[in-house]
């Protein structure tokens, strides 16, 4: 018996990742995982789906733990042989009138969109199938912010040979400016999410590079993506898009046909190739 083709979409139980599962159990030929922290309200999201009529797994998963990535890298290796689809969605923002300190707010945000994220591509990556991919949920909230930046960290951000370890330096420097509140002073905007999507997408291109240097027969394709500005407990209910639109953008990354050249290490907005 062949084995089936698998897809795990990452902090799915709600909003825009939610509604991706719920597009790709109608869109997708294999299984579908829904992944959360939280068991129980993982648990709560497949049964919701399921009372559409559509037939989700679940998987527990916290990105900012590596065992639990392990865990989960294991299991696919072990189920699946590797996986086909890997949608990176989980992510966090701070309110705009939260009165925790910048500097904290850079640690923390970074902590879980870039560098949990980037965890999740290290363990995972090596495991996508020939043909698979892979979307970072990233945001134009990342482009904006580096059109902020100083003239010399957007020459970095935007250079082809930009390595993994140089971005996570300047990841790392901006938390550490932003805490000893000089961030501003040394050319960052004022702007923990922001930054932490521009490194998001940045980290897409290296890695899609990256693939493409070592699997260049595999067809992987990699792509960073911007959902729009849809109605989630993290944007609130003024947005102008539902979970189901936003999800539009990532599920057509996901469903790029076999044998497709392209897009690879792009930023993609409204199934729209963006300058970056």
């Amino acid at each position: 018996m062949s084995t089936p083709r698998v897809a795990v979409v990452t902090g799915s139980n709600k909003g825009i990742g939610f509604a991706v599962v719920r597009a790709l159990c109608k869109q997708f030929t294999g299984d579908v995982y829904i992944t959360a922290r939280d068991v129980g309200r993982g648990q709560a999201a497949v049964q919701s789906l399921k009372s559409e009529g559509l037939n989700p797994l679940f998987h527990q998963l916290d990105i900012t733990d590596l065992t639990s990535i392990r865990t989960l890298r294991d299991f696919l290796k072990e189920r699946y042989g590797g996986i086909d689809v890997l949608i990176n969605n989980a992510g966090i923002a701070f309110k705009v009138h939260d009165t925790t300190p910048f500097g904290i707010q850079a640690e923390v945000t970074l902590r879980t969109n870039f560098f949990a994220t980037r965890d999740i591509c290290n363990e995972i990556l090596p495991i996508v199938k020939p043909g698979g991919r892979v979307v970072n949920v990233s945001s134009i909230a990342g482009s904006m912010a580096l059109k902020q930046c100083s003239p010399e960290l957007q020459a970095r951000f935007r250079s082809d040979d930009i390595t993994e370890e140089e971005l996570v330096r300047l990841m790392e420097r901006f938390v550490e400016e932003a805490k000893s509140g000089v961030h501003t002073q040394r050319g960052w905007p004022n702007w923990g999410y922001g930054v932490s999507k521009t490194g998001l997408t940045v980290l897409s291109r290296i890695q899609a590079r990256m693939l493409q240097k070592e699997r260049p027969q595999d067809g992987i394709l990699l792509n960073a993506c911007c959902p729009g500005w849809v109605r989630t407990d993290m944007a609130g209910p003024k947005a102008t898009k539902s979970p189901d639109e936003g999800a539009v953008t990532p599920v057509y990354l996901a469903l790029l046909p076999p044998g497709a050249d392209g897009p690879h290490g792009e930023f993609v907005s409204e199934k729209q190739v963006q300058a970056w």
